[in-house]
């Protein structure tokens, strides 16, 4: 059967112009296991070039069904406005866009055909499904008498302007990225991602980890902690808790430390029959109480989630101390910092300065990003002026305004002004 879907070609590329070929192989092994695999396959060819000539994405999950095929192929946009590329909130099922992320393969090939074996009451049945980047709006759709006695979908794309130095150097890495949090999160299925038959080490990303466990005195509820550190972003998931039951996802959210635009990435995992019925929504539907388990009101719930904030926050201040550090050795390339003529204000004026910069990073990254050299210049050298001029009162209550500072950042912080509390 032949089918046109219900906007242009150039419709469809104009509305996932946000996808570059990175994000667009990534919706297909998102695809995979939203379509519960837990191995897919990444399969290339190159030629003598460094072209590829053929890529194939295979999983085991439950195929494509022909009776669904329209809403697959067929996704209704109400306008050209671009998609955005958002990771799902409170969970991490369902995370690629229901035939959208199908149609993005023409960021890096021209061709794509499905091959999918699915089940239903009737038993196996196979069919291939064919596009072409110069008719997104269109497709041919054929089932076979024969099918396979196992589900899955094998994607094969052709005419690829993709060389492999870039899949092997710029999409990979991409990859164990995208999915190293989500690896790890589902550790106990033993989910795999192949390339050429070699397992991608998600591990790779990995900064540090620890685990251990919190129990609630009171009423002996444990809580399993895993703590990941990542060494890069990862990308729309960002930081999170994700809270699990029996080692199955129930809920996840961000932490208290997420886009503090200081690089900290990090996941923490956190397992405990505590949560097989609890009520995570209580809080965002005022007025409405659980009727079954608990919610984020109880005891146990408020327990947890003060240790593990204490906790990252205990865990950031090395990493946030270590990047200060780089932050003055920068201002000093830029020529951030003022002139010191003499040597008693190199030697005594200007650590001063450093320090305070320092303390103000651990409690605010945020107030030294995305600065311009000139902003930059201008305000550390309000910070130099207002020290010179004794003005450290007036710092520290600038500060305290702009700033939410807790207890011990306000200590730390009036003992580099040396200032009394």
């Amino acid at each position: 059967m032949s089918e046109n879907v219900n906007i242009t070609s150039k419709g469809i590329q104009k509305v996932l112009r946000n996808y570059n070929e990175k994000q667009a192989i990534a919706e297909y092994i998102w695809n995979g296991f939203d379509a519960n695999a837990d191995v897919i396959k990444i399969d290339y060819v190159s030629n003598e070039l460094g072209r590829l000539d053929s890529l194939q994405i295979t999983d085991n999950g439950y195929g494509i069904n022909f009776d669904r095929l329209k809403q697959k192929f067929d996704p209704f946009f109400e306008s050209e406005k671009a998609i955005q590329i958002v990771a799902p909130k409170h969970t991490s099922k369902m995370h690629g866009r229901n035939g959208v992320g199908r149609l993005t393969f023409f960021t890096f090939a021209y061709n794509a055909s499905w091959n999918t074996t699915y089940q239903d009451e009737k038993g196996f049945h196979q069919g291939t499904i064919q596009t072409h980047a110069g008719g997104l709006n269109h497709y041919e759709a054929t089932e076979h008498s024969n099918a396979d006695q196992k589900t899955g979908t094998v994607v094969t794309f052709t005419n690829l302007h993709i060389g492999q130095l870039d899949f092997e150097q710029v999409v990979i890495p991409f990859l164990i990225n995208e999915f190293c949090w989500f690896m790890e999160l589902n550790k106990h299925k033993n989910m795999q991602v192949l390339v050429n038959g070699k397992a991608l080490d998600f591990s790779t990303n990995i900064k540090s980890t620890e685990e251990f466990e919190l129990v609630y005195q009171d009423t002996g509820f444990r809580f399993q902690i895993k703590y990941v550190h990542w060494k890069e972003s990862l990308h729309k998931e960002l930081s999170k808790y994700y809270f699990l039951a029996g080692g199955e996802e129930i809920y996840k959210n961000y932490t208290t430390l997420n886009k503090k635009s200081d690089d900290y990435f990090h996941s923490v995992y956190i397992n405990s029959d505590f949560f097989r019925d609890f009520d995570f929504k209580s809080y965002e539907n005022e007025g409405q109480v659980a009727l079954f388990g608990a919610a984020k009101s109880a005891a146990e719930y408020r327990f947890l989630i003060k240790e593990l904030n204490d906790y990252l926050k205990n865990k950031r201040k090395p990493f946030l101390r270590e990047y200060a550090d780089r932050l003055i050795d920068g201002f000093d390339q830029d020529g951030i910092f003022p002139k010191y003529i003499t040597d008693r204000e190199q030697g005594l004026i200007k650590p001063k300065l450093i320090n305070l910069i320092k303390v103000l990073y651990e409690v605010e990254p945020k107030l030294f990003s995305s600065l311009s050299i000139d902003q930059k210049k201008m305000m550390i050298r309000l910070f130099d002026l207002a020290l010179k001029t004794n003005e450290k009162e007036g710092i520290f209550n600038l500060l305290n305004e702009i700033v939410q500072l807790e207890d011990d950042d306000e200590k730390e912080l009036l003992a580099v002004l040396e200032l009394s509390a």
